[in-house]
């Protein structure tokens, strides 16, 4: 290209400069359009000299015409893109060539006729490929575009009267592409994105050839409104564009039109005219009456992209509109109205692309208002004043109100908003506890606080509205963070925080003074942040955000190290991942970590690995790989500066240190974080804490990997050693198969080395090892037996050393040095795991059951599937080996899967249980026996029994096991079924995808995979085991991916003749058919599933169309007499279906007639199509509204409005208020039509514009109240709350009240009146719970209600008989006690109310007993109400107001009829129950307000209850009252003991020493309530009182209790901090919180640990204890304890004499790993400090006796321990795991303790030395 630029002139003829052209034009059309090149010989060509423009356009016209010849249709893509590439990337057209072009312009036209001829038939010729046809679809789109290109660039070179007549060959090209894009935009077989774009075509090629232009618009507006035959349209527009001519056009075309219209015509500067601005508003009339029409998600999200185009065109169109355009678009206008009700409906669907169109749409809404009131002030107006109240009218649970709010945020500011409402913001941060909402409120927030400081900043000088702002948007924030919960104050952080210190950095420090004010006085808790939390996670957020950086703000002293040191270890786990995000988070990865940032990281990890927190293990692990990063790229940097020596230019803070000096910190920081991870992964070590040490491991391992010739800082395989590796290789044992995943994942990265380390006896026995484990009948340890195989096939001995063993040797393969040691050991193992299989298949043909219980097969196929998967198929050297082994497995697979068959296809394939002995069951078990016998030859199956001590010839081929049902031994043939399964689902991705022939070097043919297709379908259509067909069901999705990518045409029809046929079986109802009607249709719904999940997402779906319509014409079938199966099975499948989310959007169109079928379904009298019917109902509800997202029933964040619900399904509206109004005539079959008008509700933006009002459902819910059936009148009583407005209740609720019956009313129907109530009761409990109605009008309401209510009061007493009725009565009066309490003290005159319920009360059968038995109806319903009517109206009574009024009316209510006691000694445990749980709650608030205030409140009820208590306690019967009295006399303690008055009495008691032997007892009960045995509250309480009684028993000056007491006490503490249940421990750390606190304020010291978590209490505890026995000097009496707990109480007497512990019955028994703890944790932790104490106190006890004992008991547990762990087998950490795990812990613990006994035991000399060691 520079030579050719470089000629002059003369040299435009040359024929060398020709040839160049011509060979740059060749290469630039042989070029793909995605190679870069071609955009760079593109650009090069644009820069051509002049004189040479006309030469290489002469050469590109040749080269085009050679393209332009092109016949074979499937290279048309080519030369498509080298079309679009000229026109986009050449200027060619000039006036001067315009006749040139008119020629070249002919071909290409006649060309692209050709070509879309030729795809159509190709098309058509090609149905049912779909793979083919997709091809075909995107070639056609592609040459639309080029066509559309073409005639806009013909528009702008060449003039109209050279092509516009008839006579023209361009027009008659131009006519025919259109007559071509008309019918691809009729055509609805064809993908959407081609009718879209042919729309475009359309109106394209129309305003190109139409004249006069002035009338396009009105023929588009005749197009659309179907009003062309009124319309005088040219000839040639009929004879090409004729289908569009018709009065209803389908309404997918009407919408591609109206695209085409608005983004093909130009609607600035008015240039359509009048005409233009009428189709602007057809435009909009059609698309809204489109929405209601179009529910079909991809054509749902189309309309609304295009409204979003049609207001950006509206606004165009404004600018200069005439004074009517802007009328009939305002706010008020009819349009915006209608728009604003599509907003309403669709700004929470749940697809994302129609919200945010939706918010585009409002938000230019907003902007067309503010265009046609421009100049009048927009603040004011009143359509803006209207939206805002409406939508401040809103709950926050609706998405929309957020982005609508936003939006006009920006049109009248934020100050004009928070005048309505001052506490806006606060609301929306309460709103962000929920992760769905919280993204849109931070939005919002961010919106309102950037605008309005943008409004101070104008309105006010600098500085001076600054607290206002921080008083509004930041005072909030920190309220929240300090004592909201989890998960808001984590949404806060991650979605507000960064946005609010981007718009005001300086905020920081405000908030760092306020936090570090209060961060003494608020420490947070387990539950909450507090002032600390919130200071890290503002810190880190800030940092993250290049807001600060850490170092200034330590030397500052603005933060302490010490600080961030106790955020490290805070009890709530957020504050610890935020101070540890702290360290490793920046904005800069190339900054220098610190000395401080590494020593804090290692003290972090000391106590935080341990996390059973999924999400707590993730977020260490990610913030550690940070660090990490960081820690890399600057060694990078710092090397570099070494090696350039441009040291006086250091980075950052590290100005005073050389960079080698800090390069070797790194490294000294790296290897000891490597020792600290490997040091942990220690027998006994717990599932997180390997998780969390792997994780870490393998991100070092990943980002110091060594490239070549990059130094690198730190490299993880040089810190390998054989110990090390062994160590992870041990983690294979583990039971979780993610610590299997990792510590393999690790060892892959480190292969080499690992490998290395491998000796050829250790590689023998971890071989043998796999080759155990691979039929043992635990699942977990066939996974064990894959990673090690996996692993080892790595190994180039592994040939020699262990499969010359199994394996005859084959010398051609070592020969064949190109192929890889991991194929050929791979295909070796394969080979022997394949030879044993097939070797115990055909001993399981002999005896199933002895295979079962000797053998499983599972295990090895598990075993080879592993090894399959992780084999480069694409890089096979061996290919006819592997070929023959593809088939030998095929083969394999179908005979293990006709083995085990017989049993997951039988009657009872769950297992056999043959226990009974009653001549019917036997029977029964003889039959199902014989179904799975012809594969058994064994007598075993033969009759019904189990395995007894005479059959000693089964039980010695049973390996002696114990005596064990035929279902436990059977519990292994849905595993193999499932291995079978996934084994040949992985041998199907052998299969080439791109390939119609039959390939050579393929390694499964076609044959196999339709042959394995049969064999799914025969398994999933016949097994009634849901295991099995749930796991072949994996398999066959493996298999349904393979085809559908595969272009083999037989292959490719393969689902959709499975679909047709099983489709046909289900309609045939054949009786001799196979297909399970019982189970839920057993396998079928997975086969359909798996064959419609497998259709292309961008497809027609035809198979899930076709499929959807079939299945519910049968689910909802016209002839009820056809028979049941059927539609049983229609049912079941599309409840499979609508759960499916891999169908996503596409299965929505159809869930209007889902609801249809399952309603219809359940009111008919065949029970299986009932059940059959709710389940599919309960999936359309969930599909409907969404997964349950809280506990909460009534919450409205799983419901809608009813009108987004009948919107989204109109069809529902006439068939639910038809059903629902013929349902209540009959009063029968509404649970359904109630559970689903139960999640709608009324929503304020309901307009004028609405049809679909919810209104006429409401007297047919309010009859549903009148049902005979309990459940029923409950339901409507909920499902009317809903469709009742708020402002409609008082009088919804009146005219009720109204409807009841007077005493005097004869046959009064008591379903009548519980239904009333129970609506009653559900209105009001809404309309009280609101906080919109605070006011006068609200209080005014209220007492109209209680009024009316008065005069029904005779419902609650005995003078109604019915006890149900009088129950709910009852309960409104309950509710309205509890909620006029606070009414009260906002000055409601309520005592005449609290007199009435007195006389209720009263007049009950608790004042003069029960007359009744519990089996009377509805007794104990009623007697739990007027129960929680007393204890509402005790409340009350106690409360200050009552006492403290001197009116006659509180006096007699400060008397109340019935006191707690009464309640307690009631016969009716419901009734004591209640009591007690109201009492717990009482003693739980005793710190409120009210009693430091010194008023007792409630608390005086409970006095001198103490001997109920204790009473109770002794004859309590119920298990629950008897929990809830032993917590009440705990709580009970605890509140008197932390008084001081009762300290100093407690005090004194003991010192008088009288009662020693009750304290005794005590502290033994309070041992007992410590077990672990115990439930979670009874060791909470005890946590309680252990943290109550700290400061003067456990930690005090002087023993009060005696050492062995108060060490009892101690190891209660040790015990619950070790506790499995976190909120134990975090309860039990509370107790080491409150030594902490009193030895800090006792000694002053500068810094103390406040609050710390479980891991870090426990080690505290310890050294708190040491520092005791010193205080108390008792250093030497409390050492052999210590040394007692140290030593543990292992019973290892039992392991000597059952040395082969019998193997658990359960095959799914995880063993020990599964708890918490970590023994060796808590010996190290406990050694550590106990030598530190011996060290400090230079103690030593050469002849004590109590030390003799404990030196003789560890010596023989020694002894012991070793033969034990010599009489294990070979490799036992794999083999025996559990008991080699025991043994190692207790191995170690007897260690420790004899190397301190010995220190004991030695003098002065030695001591030092052995300390020394």
């Amino acid at each position: 290209m520079p030579l050719v630029k470089q000629m002059d002139q003369n040299s435009a003829g040359d024929p060398m400069v020709k040839a160049c052209l011509d060979v740059l034009g060749e290469t630039y059309f042989s070029l793909s359009v995605k190679n870069p090149l071609k955009k760079v010989l593109a650009s090069s060509l644009n820069g051509l000299p002049g004189h040479l423009m006309v030469s290489a356009v002469q050469s590109f016209v040749c080269c085009l015409r050679e393209e332009l010849k092109t016949t074979d249709v499937y290279l048309y893509r080519k030369v498509l893109d080298n079309l679009a590439s000229c026109m986009e990337d050449f200027s060619l057209g000039t006036v001067a060539l315009s006749v040139f072009w008119l020629n070249l312009l002919s071909t290409v036209l006649q060309f692209l006729q050709k070509l879309l001829l030729d795809i159509q038939e190709e098309n058509r010729q090609n149905h049912g490929n779909r793979i083919v046809q997709t091809q075909l679809m995107h070639d056609l789109l592609i040459a639309i575009k080029v066509s559309m290109m073409l005639i806009q660039k013909l528009q702008e070179n060449i003039q109209g009267s050279l092509w516009k007549h008839n006579e023209s060959f361009v027009w008659q090209s131009m006519c025919s592409l259109l007559k071509s894009s008309t019918n691809f935009l009729m055509d609805a077989t064809l993908l959407q994105t081609v009718q879209t774009t042919s729309g475009l075509a359309v109106i394209l090629f129309i305003r190109a050839m139409y004249e006069p232009v002035e009338e396009l618009p009105s023929l588009i507006s005749d197009l659309l409104l179907g009003t062309m035959e009124h319309s005088p349209v040219p000839a040639w527009f009929v004879r090409n564009c004729g289908a569009l001519c018709t009065a209803e056009l389908p309404d997918s075309v009407l919408l591609f039109l109206c695209h085409g219209a608005l983004a093909m015509l130009d609607w600035k500067n008015g240039s359509m005219g009048e005409n233009g601005e009428k189709l602007l508003l057809d435009i909009a009339s059609v698309l809204l009456s489109l929405s209601s029409e179009l529910k079909e998600s991809s054509v749902a999200t189309s309309l609304s992209r295009i409204l979003a185009i049609w207001t950006n065109s509206a606004l165009a169109a404004l600018v200069s509109g005439s004074p009517d355009l802007k009328i009939k678009l305002n706010g008020n206008s009819d349009i915006t109205g209608k728009l604003l009700e599509y907003i309403y409906t669709h700004w929470d669907h749940p697809l994302d692309a129609i919200r945010h169109q939706t918010k585009l749409i409002f938000k230019n809404l907003l902007r067309i208002h503010q265009t046609t009131i421009a100049g009048s002030n927009g603040k004011s107006d009143p359509f803006f004043a209207r939206l805002i109240k409406h939508l401040l009218s809103l709950d926050w649970h609706v998405k929309g109100k957020y982005a609508s709010l936003g939006c006009l945020v920006e049109c009248v500011g934020t100050e004009n908003i928070l005048q309505l409402d001052r506490t806006i913001p606060v609301q929306i941060l309460d709103v962000m506890n929920d992760q769905s909402l919280a993204p849109y409120a931070s939005d919002l927030l961010e919106a309102m606080f950037t605008n309005h400081k943008a409004h101070f900043t104008l309105s006010f000088q600098e500085g001076t509205w600054i607290d206002q702002w921080h008083d509004l948007w930041v005072s909030p924030l920190l309220v929240i963070l300090c004592e909201g919960n989890h998960d808001q104050t984590t949404y806060i952080i991650d979605y507000y925080l960064p946005k609010l210190l981007k718009c005001n950095p300086d905020s920081l420090s405000y908030m760092i003074r306020i936090l570090q004010a209060s961060a003494d006085a608020n420490l947070g808790s387990c539950s909450t942040r507090g002032a600390l939390g919130a200071l890290m996670a503002c810190l880190r957020t800030a940092r993250a955000h290049g807001h600060l950086e850490l170092s200034n703000i330590l030397s500052s002293g603005l933060v302490s190290t010490e600080c961030i040191k106790q955020g490290l270890v805070h009890q709530h786990n957020q504050v610890c991942i935020d101070a540890l995000g702290l360290l490793c988070e920046t904005h800069r990865t190339t900054e220098i970590v610190s000395l401080e940032e590494m020593q804090l990281t290692q003290f972090f990890m000391m106590y935080n690995l341990n996390s059973q927190s999924p999400s707590v293990r993730q977020q260490i692990v990610s913030l550690l790989r940070k660090l990490f990063c960081r820690i890399h790229e600057s060694s990078q940097v710092l090397y570099k500066m070494e090696q350039n020596k441009t040291k006086q230019v250091l980075v950052e803070n590290s100005t005073h240190m050389p960079p080698l000096r800090i390069l070797q910190q790194y490294k000294d920081f790296m290897s000891s974080l490597c020792t600290r991870l490997f040091g942990v992964l220690f027998p006994g070590s717990s599932h997180p804490t390997r998780f969390s040490a792997l994780s870490i491991l393998e991100s070092i391992a990943e980002i110091f990997s060594a490239p070549k010739g990059q130094a690198q800082v730190f490299q993880l395989d040089q810190e390998m050693d054989s110990a090390r590796v062994h160590t992870l290789i041990q983690c294979f044992a583990s039971t979780f198969e993610e610590v299997k995943i990792l510590a393999f994942r690790l060892l892959m990265k480190l292969r080499d080395v690992a490998l290395n380390l491998q000796d050829s006896e250790n590689l023998d026995l971890l071989f043998q090892a796999a080759m155990d484990l691979s039929t043992s009948t635990k699942p977990y340890d066939c996974v064990t037996a894959s990673y090690l195989l996996n692993f080892l096939v790595y190994h180039e001995g592994l040939q020699n050393s262990c499969l010359g063993k199994w394996l005859e040797h084959n010398p051609q393969m070592d020969e064949n040095t190109s192929v890889s040691t991991v194929e050929k050991n791979t295909l070796a193992v394969m080979k022997l795991l394949l030879v044993n299989v097939e070797e115990e298949i055909l001993q399981a043909k002999k005896c199933l059951l002895q295979a079962a219980a000797s053998f499983p097969m599972y295990g090895r196929v598990h075993c080879i599937t592993g090894a399959l998967k992780q084999l480069p198929f694409n890089n096979l050297t061996l290919v006819s080996e592997w070929k023959e082994m593809v088939t030998r497995l095929i083969l394999m697979s179908y005979s293990l899967s006709a083995v085990v068959s017989p049993v997951v296809q039988s009657s009872s394939p769950e297992g056999l249980i043959p226990m009974d002995s009653d001549p019917e069951s036997a029977g029964r078990l003889q039959m199902i026996l014989h179904e799975i016998q012809p594969q058994d030859t064994n007598d075993y199956f033969m009759q019904a029994k189990i395995l007894k001590e005479h059959c000693k010839e089964e039980s010695e081929k049973l390996d002696q096991r114990p005596t064990k049902s035929i279902c436990t031994e059977m519990r292994g043939k849905d595993r193999s079924m499932k291995e079978v399964s996934l084994l040949l689902g992985t041998l199907c991705k052998l299969l080439p995808s791109q390939t119609t022939s039959e390939p050579s070097d393929a390694l499964i043919t076609v044959e196999q995979v339709k042959n394995i297709g049969d064999y799914f379908k025969h398994h999933l259509l016949q097994s009634r085991h849901r295991g099995a067909f749930e796991l072949a069901y994996a398999g066959f999705v493996q298999l349904t991916e393979i085809l559908s990518r595969c272009n083999s045409e037989s292959l490719h029809k393969m689902p959709e003749q499975w679909l047709s046929y099983v489709l046909e079986e289900i309609k045939s109802c054949d009786p001799s058919s196979t297909l399970c009607a019982t189970r839920r249709s057993a396998g079928i719904p997975f086969y359909i599933q798996a064959l419609l999940a497998s259709e292309p997402k961008k497809s027609k779906t035809d198979l899930l169309k076709m499929t959807m319509k079939e299945l519910i014409s049968l689910a909802a079938p016209l002839n009820e007499s056809l028979s049941v199966i059927p539609q049983v099975h229609a049912l079941n499948i599309l409840r499979a279906l609508y759960r499916d989310t891999r169908l996503g959007e596409n299965i929505v169109p159809y869930v209007a007639d889902g609801i249809k079928a399952s309603i219809l379904g359940f009111m008919s009298p065949v029970w299986a199509v009932r059940n059959s019917s709710t389940l599919l109902f309960s999936a359309l509800i969930t599909r409907i509204f969404g997964v349950k997202r809280g506990k909460d029933e009534n919450s409205k964040k799983n419901r809608m409005t009813g009108r987004e619900f009948f919107s989204r399904f109109p069809s529902l509206y006439p068939f639910l208020l038809k059903q629902l109004e013929v349902v209540t005539n009959s009063l029968n079959s509404l649970f359904l039509l109630l559970l689903i008008l139960g999640r709608l509700y009324p929503s304020p933006m309901d307009g004028s514009h609405s049809a679909l009002s919810t209104a006429p459902f409401v007297p047919f819910i309010i009859r549903c109240g009148h049902s005979p059936v309990y459940r029923c009148r409950e339901m409507s009583g909920r499902a009317l709350v809903p469709f009742v407005m708020a402002n409609e209740v008082p009088h919804t609720v009146l005219a009720l009240l109204q409807g009841l019956p007077d005493p005097a009313t004869h046959c009064m129907r008591q379903n009548t009146v519980h239904g009333t109530l129970l609506q009653v009761f559900h209105l009001l409990q809404s309309y009280l719970e609101s906080n919109q109605f605070a006011s006068l009008d609200f209080q005014q309401r209220l007492g109209d209600i209680i009024t009316c209510m008065g005069t029904k009061l005779w419902l609650a007493k005995r003078l109604n008989p019915c006890l149900v009725t009088r129950a709910a009565c009852l309960d409104i009066l309950v509710m309205l006690s509890t909620h006029l309490e606070k009414f009260q003290k906002q000055g409601m005159q309520l005592l005449d109310f609290w007199e009435e319920m007195n006389r209720v009360i009263s007049d009950s059968e608790l004042m003069s007993g029960i007359p009744y038995s519990s089996a009377v109806p509805g007794l104990i319903q009623y007697l739990q109400s007027i129960s929680k009517l007393v204890i509402s109206v005790l409340s009350v009574t106690a409360g200050a107001d009552i006492q403290s009024c001197g009116s006659a009316a509180a006096k007699r209510m400060a008397k109340p009829s019935l006191s707690v006691a009464h309640l307690l000694h009631c016969e009716f445990h419901e009734v004591r129950l209640l009591a007690l749980e109201a009492i717990l709650l009482w003693l739980k608030q005793r710190n409120s307000k009210q009693i430091a205030e010194g008023r007792g409140g409630v608390l005086c009820l409970l006095i001198d209850l103490e001997d109920t208590f204790l009473t109770m306690a002794l004859k309590e019967t119920n298990p629950q009252c008897f929990c809830k009295v032993r917590g009440a006399f705990l709580l009970t303690f605890c509140m008197f003991s932390v008084t001081p008055a009762c300290t100093a009495y407690f005090s004194c008691v003991l010192c008088l020493q009288i009662s020693e032997e009750i304290l005794k007892k005590w502290v033994q009960l309070i041992v007992y309530f410590c077990g672990d045995e115990q439930q979670t509250e009874m060791l909470l309480a005890a946590a309680e009182i252990l943290k109550s009684i700290t400061s003067f028993l456990l930690i005090s000056e002087k023993l009060i209790l005696g050492l062995s007491d108060t060490l009892g006490l101690w190891k209660c503490v040790i015990l619950l901090l070790q506790n499995e249940d976190l909120v134990v421990r975090d309860a039990a750390a509370e107790v080491i919180q409150v030594a902490l606190s009193e030895k800090k304020s006792n000694e002053g010291t500068e810094f103390a640990f406040r609050i710390v978590n479980a891991p870090m209490a426990l080690d505290l505890a310890f050294g708190i204890l040491c520092e005791l026995l010193q205080r108390w000097g008792e250093v030497r009496a409390g050492v052999p304890i210590l040394l007692e707990w140290l030593l543990g109480d292992s019973d290892l007497q039992r392991d000597e004499e059952t040395p082969a512990l019998e193997e658990d019955d359960s095959l799914f028994d995880k063993g020990e790993v599964n708890f918490w703890a970590e023994k060796l944790t808590h010996v190290r932790q406990l050694s550590k400090h106990l030598l530190h104490l011996i060290s400090v106190t230079r103690l030593t006890l050469p002849d004590h006796g109590e030390l003799t004992r404990l030196s003789r008991i560890a010596l023989d547990q020694a002894q012991l321990i070793e033969h034990l762990l010599r009489a294990l087998p070979l490799a036992p950490e794999f083999s025996r795991t559990p008991e080699f795990t025991r043994l190692a812990i207790q191995k170690e613990r007897i260690s420790v303790c004899l190397k301190i006994l010995n220190l004991l035991k030695s003098d002065d000399t030695c001591r030092n030395e052995n300390l020394e060691k």
